[in-house]
């Protein structure tokens, strides 16, 4: 397949779904901050707990089924299957239903439980209330299925936004009203739990409208003979369970970080649980930052899988190679600078952020967590690379052993009480770090073309440690006489222009990169790039 053609298809449909998912997180960023300074660090603390078990069991419950629904429906309806194709989602609805409602009981009845193996007692409320959005999430996730497998992802897209503007809304008014009729911060955390929950309901009742009108029959169904749904259920078990399996891992992680962080703070350097609940609180204010990077990754590792999966269709090895190097040197582009910034700016920007939290606990975190933003993200794309050439149980393997020994590290830091806490961030560094080597290291073995590794890094990580540089400097002048708000923004603006001229100068980015962009080539153009 020829360059040009595979630029086409780098930037086709999976981009647009990619932008909707961006615009998603980033409103779900926009919550985040304003509810980390409404509940404070304690109920900052609960809200997140209560999400670590919701995250745990959701994944479970949906990873695997969405996508092997959509398959199987994609299948049946390229044969003109209908009534395959009904039984398929009739299937899978109550299979949904049946998971969403087992998730629910465990979490509703199983609150106290989960909450106190956090060591986080109070966290309950908010589990409870997060017991809801299991149910309606499980049911939504056979919507979005059906419509994926017809090659619609209009309705997930629309429904993921719906989501999360209602969580945004609703969530961070209760929390902030809760606490104005003198509820404690438990109770605020379970009203902007309250949100996610109103945020799941109203994205459910816009697919099941949108499915019944865009879905109602108006022809007779095909004569084809349906499978039973026990032969069905068996064969989407099949394809979910080892996507199940792979995406369960980075959550189970988290819960077990959760879980060993808070007890760790409690029973080895003798902290109240309030105290340890704040103190992961504060770090999480840490995390909801460092989380943003990824998200601009996104539209990336959406594309590169169909891209390199064409070219490596009609045997174009080397096509395949450069459309990877490509992608990851823009990924680079973006994340090393992102990370430089954040590490750089880190006390300031949670100053600016979260005035009322602990400013040493959280900017030492984000400083950490600062440079590895950078590891997640160049994790991200390799997986999306290698799952293009066929080793998609690689990423699986890396991750469970960065996972691991994130744990160790924890273990061994978190109960030292010169580090503590911080003990946290630095596990979460040398897991995505060494996950990112492991898996760089796993292409340049595995790929007929790999990508050469220094033209990828080394221009944007030399721009990005001149920018941080410039950045350290004006923030350092500008402090004392305009105050942080003030000295924050000219210090992102002058990095943006010194990051910006430095890439142009030393040519970090070539005219076949810009061209995979939308309107890349008129950049290139206007740029003067050859």
């Amino acid at each position: 397949m020829k360059q040009s053609s595979q630029k086409s298809t780098f930037f086709g449909g999976a981009a647009t779904l990619a932008m909707g998912i961006i615009v998603v997180k980033l409103i779900g960023a926009l919550y985040k901050i304003p509810l980390g300074r409404i509940l404070g660090d304690v109920g900052f603390g609960h809200f997140n707990n209560a999400y670590s078990v919701f995250n745990l069991l959701l994944m479970v419950s949906t990873a695997g089924l969405p996508v092997a629904m959509s398959k199987t429906i994609s299948e049946a309806n390229a044969l003109g299957r209908h009534n395959q194709v009904n039984r398929v989602f009739r299937v899978c609805l109550v299979t949904f239903i049946v998971l969403g409602s087992v998730t629910t009981a465990i979490m509703f009845f199983g609150a106290q439980p989960l909450a106190n193996l956090q060591g986080d007692s109070m966290a309950a409320p908010a589990i409870r209330v997060m017991s809801l959005t299991a149910f309606f999430l499980c049911t939504v996730s056979a919507y979005r299925g059906f419509a994926q497998g017809h090659s619609d992802m209009v309705p997930t897209a629309v429904s993921q936004v719906i989501e999360a503007v209602a969580k945004l809304v609703v969530g961070l008014v209760l929390a902030w009203y809760l606490l104005r009729l003198g509820f404690g911060s438990e109770i605020a955390a379970a009203g902007a739990i309250g949100g996610v929950a109103a945020g799941s309901f109203v994205s459910l009742i816009y697919l099941i409208l949108r499915h019944h009108r865009r879905n109602r029959p108006t022809h007779a169904l095909s004569d084809d003979r349906p499978h039973s749904a026990g032969s069905i259920l068996k064969s989407l078990l099949v394809i979910a369970v080892p996507i199940t399996l792979s995406a369960s891992v980075v959550p189970i992680t988290t819960y077990i970080d959760t879980i060993q962080v808070q007890n760790l703070l409690q029973s080895a350097l003798g902290y109240s649980e309030e105290m340890a609940v704040s103190l992961y609180g504060s770090y999480q204010k840490a995390v909801a930052i460092y989380n943003l990077p990824s998200s601009f990754m996104v539209s990336l590792t959406a594309c590169i899988v169909p891209a390199v999966s064409a070219a490596l269709t009609t045997k174009d090895h080397l096509g395949a190679g450069k459309v990877a190097e490509s992608a990851l040197r823009v990924g680079a582009m973006l994340a090393i600078p992102a990370g430089v910034g954040l590490a750089v700016l880190s006390g300031p920007v949670i100053q600016l952020l979260y005035p009322e939290t602990n400013q040493e606990v959280a900017s030492t975190c984000m400083r950490i967590l600062g440079v590895a933003s950078i590891f997640v993200c160049v994790m991200l794309l390799c997986n999306a690379i290698l799952q293009a050439n066929g080793r998609a149980t690689l990423p699986i393997w890396f991750i469970a052993i960065g996972s691991a020994l994130k744990l160790i590290v924890n273990f061994c830091l978190v109960q030292q009480p010169a580090v503590g806490i911080k003990g946290a961030p630095i596990g979460t560094l040398v897991c995505f770090s060494l996950v990112a080597v492991m898996e760089l290291a796993a292409i340049k073995k595995v790929t007929p073309h790999p990508p050469k590794y220094r033209r990828v890094f080394v221009k944007p990580l030399a721009a990005s440690l001149v920018m941080g540089g410039a950045v350290w400097a004006v923030y350092g002048l500008l402090a004392g006489r305009l105050g942080n708000t003030l000295s924050v923004a000219a210090a992102i603006l002058v990095g943006v222009v010194v990051y910006g001229v430095l890439v142009i100068l030393l040519r970090a980015v070539s005219k076949d990169d810009l061209s995979l962009m939308p309107k890349g080539d008129k950049i290139a153009k206007l740029l003067r790039i050859k």
